[in-house]
Parts: structure tokens; sequence; C-alpha cells
């Protein structure tokens, strides 16, 4: 890398895409590539690759949180323990201090975002089954905040103390629902109940996928939609939209 340029083989890697994948989203406009004239070496900005990664982050998550690969996302996303989640958390908070429109319920969103996160690093502490660390990015612009993690996922955090549970939907439903207790690991319950209420009372829309289950939440409404998902994922993932 020269100058915050990259060849594109550089470039390539960094995105986690093979050279031709990146040849064919030039040609398509999708991602072009820095060049005088055809026929040039291809070359690509590192700030220009990072900002296609930001707008990408909900299919960049998703893929990561399905991937049966093990490996760890982009560093640029990537929070490997609680003090890295919370510093790139402190940068969300003031990026989105700024922003006059949701003024009314910022430090109410922040606060759900922050128990997402901690959610993870929580119920997972010596017990994640390979990547440990969560995904966690954000669009501004998009209003658009991501966070993921391949972690053991609600049903097996749940289950060590409520045994009856039979899936993930059915855990999904108690974690968003029911005060459990406040002991850990039982607190799974409370937290994300508590991020219901703040969705549910607030102009913010809120994905949740935990295993095969899928958790819809509308902004201004209180009231879960609760289905299977069409694939399931390692871990939990949360897109929230505001």
């Amino acid at each position: 890398m020269i100058n915050n340029q990259l060849k594109i083989n550089e470039a390539a890697n960094y995105l986690g895409v093979s050279i031709d994948t990146l040849r064919r989203w030039d040609e398509k406009g999708k991602l072009k590539s820095l060049r005088a004239k055809q026929g040039d070496h291809r070359y690509y900005n590192l700030v220009q690759l990072e900002e296609f990664l930001t707008t990408s982050c909900i299919r960049l998550a998703t893929k990561w949180a399905r991937n049966n690969i093990s490996e760890e996302p982009n560093n640029l996303f990537y929070c490997s323990d609680s003090s890295v989640f919370q510093g790139r958390l402190y940068k969300l908070r003031t990026a989105l201090s700024k922003n006059k429109e949701i003024e009314p319920f910022f430090s109410l969103l922040i606060s759900a975002v922050a128990e997402i996160g901690d959610n993870s690093f929580g119920h997972n502490i010596g017990n994640w089954p390979d990547i440990i660390g969560i995904f966690f990015a954000y669009d501004i612009e998009k209003k658009v905040i991501v966070l993921a993690d391949r972690g053991q996922g609600v049903f097996k955090t749940l289950k060590r103390v409520r045994p009856e549970l039979k899936n993930d939907l059915e855990a999904l439903e108690v974690a968003f629902t029911e005060i459990i207790s406040g002991r850990a690991p039982e607190s799974r319950g409370n937290g994300l109940k508590y991020v219901r209420v703040i969705m549910g009372k607030n102009p913010v829309n809120l994905f949740f996928q935990s295993g095969e289950a899928e958790l819809n939440l509308n902004q201004n409404n209180l009231m879960l939609k609760i289905k299977k998902a069409k694939k399931p994922i390692q871990g939990c993932l949360a897109i929230i939209k505001f």
C-alpha cells in the first residue's frame, strides 16, 4: 500500500472478495477503481474501500453470521472484546449526537445498542463456539446500526434456566417479553425486554435473529412478529433502523 492506495490484489484481500469480483464491480460501476485510462493497473483508495464496506454493513454482518467458515470479520467492524465495543459505541454516540431528528430518543437508542452488544459479551464469556467478539457497524446516512455475534444464541443460554423451552422461536419470545431474574446468565431475558420497550415506544425498527428464529419490531409498536427464519445463523444478528 502506497499513500493509502491499494493494488487490486490488496483491495480484494481487504474486502474479502476475489480479484475477479473486483473487476466485475469496476466494470458495472459498483466499485470503481482508480486508473487513468483503460488498460492501466487498477488501484483503490483505502477511504473509498472503508466507505464501501460501511454502506454494505447489513449484507456483511448477515453473511458473517451465516458463514460456515470460522473467521474474524473485517477489522473495521470487529470488536474483539467489550472495551473495543465501548470505544466504538462512544464514536457512534458522538456521530448521532449531531442528528437533531433523533434528539428525543437519542440516549435510549444508544442504550439499546449498548444492551445488545453487552448481551453478546456477557452471555458468551468462556463459551464462544468459535470467533470471540462481535460485528458492530453503522451507516449514519442510511440510518442503520448492525450488531452480530457467532455465540451460543438465545435458546442455548436461556435453556439453562428454562429447560422447558423447545426451540429458538420460544426462546426469542421469552427473551423479549419476560423478566427472568437478575442473575447471570438469566439476565439475557431482562436485557432484551428492555430493548423491546425502547424500540416499541420510539420511531425505531428492529430485526433480530437468533438461530432459526427471527423477530421484527416496528416503530411505536410493542407487538412482536416472530417466525422461523429462511436461513439459520450462528449466534445473534440485530439490525436497527431509525
